[in-house]
Order: C-alpha cells, then sequence, then structure tokens
C-alpha cells in the first residue's frame, strides 16, 4: 500500500482510484461495508481518503483535551494495508482543508488533485466548511465533475449500528468481545516500542512499552493480548499479557502499555508492535508488597495462556 500526504503533485499512477471517504476509525465493520463497495464499484486501484488529524481534533483544539480516537494514524494504515487498500490518501486537515466548501473540495482535491474515478461513503458522510456538504450533494457535484459516487447503507447486528461510538463504549466497559463483534477484528494499539525503567525485568515480567497518548483508552487494567512485531528481526506473531494503565504500584501517572510476551527474550526496542486486546482480565490494581504482585502477575499470565490457548 502506498500512502500519500497530500491531494497535490501526485504521479500518474497515483491518480484515477476508486476511493472510498471518510475518517474510518477503527475500520470497523461498517467502515468494511465502505471500502468493499468502493472495491466493487469499477475497474480501478483502491483508495482510501482519510485525514490527519482527525477533523475532530482539529476544530477541538485545546479547549477538549479528551481523547477519544480509536487508533492513531500508524495502526489505521496498518489495519488498511491488511485489507488490500492500493492507496492511503492520508490528507491534511489544516486551516486550507477546513475552508473549503463542497465544490471546493470536490474541484480542487476530488479532481485537480487526485483524480477520481469513482467515490463511495457511508450514508451519513457530510464534508466541507461547517459540515455543509452530505451525500446527495456529491452525488450531484460528481455527476457535474464525470465521476460516480456511490453511497453505502449503514450497518449494524439489529440491536446496535456499528459505530465508532459504540466500539469505544464497549472498550470502555472491558467488553473486548463485543468490540471485536463490531470492528471485524480485535481492538489492537500500534506503536514503537519505548525505553522505560526496566521495572518488568526485575519481576521477571520483561515489557515492551508503549504509548498510548491521544487515545480513547478501553478499561484500564490487564489483558490477554496477541502481539505483531512488525519490524526488526523478531519479527512474527506471539501471545502475550499486557497491563494498560497508570501502574499504581509505582504511584505512576501517565497511562502506557507494558506488554510481556510469553516465552520471549529478544530485544524489542524502538521496534513496532501492534497489540490486540483479546480478553479483559482485572482492573489494575496496587498491592501490599512486590510479592504479592508478582504472584498476581503469576495467576494473570495462566489466565492468559488458558485464554489464548482456547482460540
Amino acid at each position: 500500500m502506498r500512502i500519500h500526504h497530500d491531494w497535490t503533485g501526485l504521479p500518474a499512477d497515483a491518480r484515477g482510484a476508486s476511493v472510498a471517504m471518510g475518517n474510518f476509525d477503527g475500520v470497523h465493520l461498517g467502515h468494511r461495508s465502505v471500502i468493499d463497495t468502493a472495491r466493487a464499484a469499477c475497474d480501478a486501484p483502491l483508495g482510501i481518503i482519510t485525514f490527519e488529524p482527525h477533523p475532530r481534533e482539529f476544530f477541538a483544539g485545546d479547549a477538549d483535551a479528551r481523547p477519544f480516537r480509536l487508533m492513531n494514524a500508524e495502526s489505521r494504515a496498518n489495519r488498511l494495508a491488511r485489507l488490500g487498500v492500493d492507496h492511503l490518501y492520508e490528507l491534511p486537515f489544516n486551516a486550507v482543508m477546513a475552508g473549503f466548501g463542497p465544490a471546493d473540495f470536490v474541484r480542487e482535491v476530488l479532481v485537480a488533485g487526485l483524480g477520481v474515478r469513482h467515490v463511495t461513503v457511508g450514508a451519513d458522510f457530510c464534508f466541507g466548511r461547517k459540515r455543509s456538504g452530505n451525500a446527495a450533494t456529491l452525488i450531484q457535484l460528481g455527476e457535474a465533475a464525470g465521476f460516480g459516487v456511490t453511497i453505502a447503507p449503514l450497518i449494524g447486528d439489529g440491536r446496535v449500528e456499528y459505530s465508532s461510538t459504540a466500539i469505544r463504549e464497549a472498550l470502555a466497559e472491558g467488553r473486548t468481545r463485543d468490540a471485536e463483534r463490531m470492528l471485524g477484528h480485535w481492538h489492537r494499539i500500534d506503536g514503537a516500542v519505548l525505553h522505560g525503567d526496566k521495572r518488568g525485568r526485575d519481576l521477571g515480567y520483561p515489557t515492551a512499552n508503549m504509548a498510548v497518548d491521544g487515545l480513547h483508552l478501553p478499561a484500564l487494567g490487564i489483558y490477554a493480548v496477541l502481539v505483531d512485531v512488525l519490524t526488526g528481526p523478531e519479527r512474527g506473531s506471539y501471545k502475550g499479557v499486557a497491563s494498560l494503565g497508570v501502574r499504581p504500584m509505582f504511584d505512576g501517572k501517565r497511562p502506557n502499555l507494558e506488554v510481556h510476551i510469553f516465552d520471549f527474550a529478544g530485544d524489542l526496542y524502538d521496534q513496532h508492535l501492534s497489540v490486540a486486546l483479546v480478553e479483559y482480565l482485572r482492573p489494575e490494581a496496587k498491592f501490599d508488597s512486590l510479592q504479592a504482585l508478582i504472584e498476581q502477575m503469576d495467576r494473570d499470565s495462566a489466565m492468559a495462556r488458558d485464554i489464548l490457548a482456547a482460540r
């Protein structure tokens, strides 16, 4: 998959795609419907148009510091690559983009910049300055500009509509399997392994530490996890147990993800991981002693091994 960070100056072989357009936070089953519809719309490379930062982040600025994203840009790109996307147009959402009216956006970005063959969006899609354009607007403008438009219906399971909001709620309550049902995949946290204080190694549980800045936090606590090492000599898939939280035993304040990979002895510093939260085991807690913590970690690991062995 090729990633493009602007809509201008693209080579000829990066233009003319059949694109799905939206924010695709989580790349859930509703998004998959839009993407699959774009794939089938015409004989052209499959493209995704999305925005970075998320428009909600751009407009909120510092007024609302509560993280809401299910995925950072790296995680979203990794998931889209797994779906066979040819081109990811990760367009900068800045004052210029925010100032485009619907007709400006179609003329400057979709036609002059990307030369799209076809555009697919969800039924609730809005675009342009102050969200003044919708799916019907796009159909009208696309017809005048010479490209086709398909509106993919919203989908759900009869009880709940698949949405990023519903997935956030499930994760916040530790309902990883409900989130997986709506996502169509395990919720993952992707990123680089950071240098930490190495306390886990001293406890007999070396961990790979990852930042979760800017992300909506699932329930804090201990998880059974599947780990994909995406870079470096240890590249591959593993099983493990992870702590998502502030490390109350050590008076931590900033949440992070600490991943212990079972039966692993390699060096992962600065490598990139994709960590799937499979099962929520328990909330994080502060123990009376380090020995009590280690004994609980032993129980957590045994439970995680049993859960993952049954998959």
